[in-house]
């Protein structure tokens, strides 16, 4: 990735909010993520590019509370689907390409292709983190097309974990699940899931991590994705319980 893309041809996503984009070349990916996207995308030599775009901060769901996408199903992928494919067509008019994320058949691997792009590097909490953006930022759109946009320069932020001394999202989570990488998951889930349970619908250790908080998403935000969230959780355990 050598070639920086100018902010202005992107500025119709910016403008939604989309604030985070990155175009990689298909024939350079990494064999892992590539062999991935190959089982995913049958026809995936139709495509020589793929489009990461994603949000950061509040300007994404402060556009979709302000537009009727609010009231609709699956508000965020709406907003975000019908935004990327407005700007594909005045960007990159007659491309053929595919949205091949958000979509529920498909597997994508977000968290590797953010590290390419340079967005993601692990955090204790398991959200991705970067020093611009802290963890409030998330992947909204992962376009294949038959392009030749320059490709896009990984970013070099490094991870703001490494430097924190403190690490206050270890010692915030009341589960104690954070401090346990081998049980994290059975912990934090079952935590969530108590009667009356604090991370219901928030995470408090993410919200102790001190990096980027001028980004934090707004209340009403974060309760919505952890309530999403939180259902999700619901019906896999009823599955799981044989319920």
């Amino acid at each position: 990735m050598t070639e920086t893309v100018g902010l202005s041809h992107f500025s119709p996503l910016t403008k939604h909010g989309l604030n985070l984009h990155a175009v990689m070349n298909l024939s350079t990916l990494a064999g892992e993520v590539r062999d991935v996207l190959e089982k995913q995308v049958p026809q995936l030599e139709r495509y020589k590019q793929l489009i990461l775009i994603g949000h950061g901060g509040r300007r994404m769901w402060e556009v979709l509370q302000a537009s009727a996408y609010r009231d609709r199903p699956e508000p965020v992928d709406s907003l975000s689907v019908d935004t990327v494919k407005k700007w594909l067509a005045e960007a990159c008019p007659g491309a053929a390409y595919e949205i091949i994320f958000p979509a529920a058949e498909r597997l994508v691997p977000l968290q590797q292709l953010g590290a390419l792009a340079g967005w993601h590097h692990a955090s204790p909490f398991r959200i991705g983190i970067n020093r611009q953006w802290g963890s409030w930022f998330a992947y909204r759109a992962v376009v294949l097309i038959d392009s030749d946009l320059p490709e896009t320069a990984a970013e070099t932020w490094g991870s703001p974990c490494e430097s924190c001394v403190d690490k206050p999202c270890i010692t915030a989570c009341p589960a104690g699940a954070v401090a346990d990488r081998e049980r994290m998951l059975t912990l934090c889930i079952d935590y969530r899931l108590q009667e009356n349970s604090p991370c219901a619908r928030q995470c408090l250790s993410r919200l102790a991590c001190p990096v980027a908080v001028e980004h934090r998403y707004s209340r009403e935000q974060i309760d919505y994705h952890y309530g999403q969230s939180l259902q999700t959780i619901r019906i896999w355990r009823q599955r799981k319980d044989g319920f």
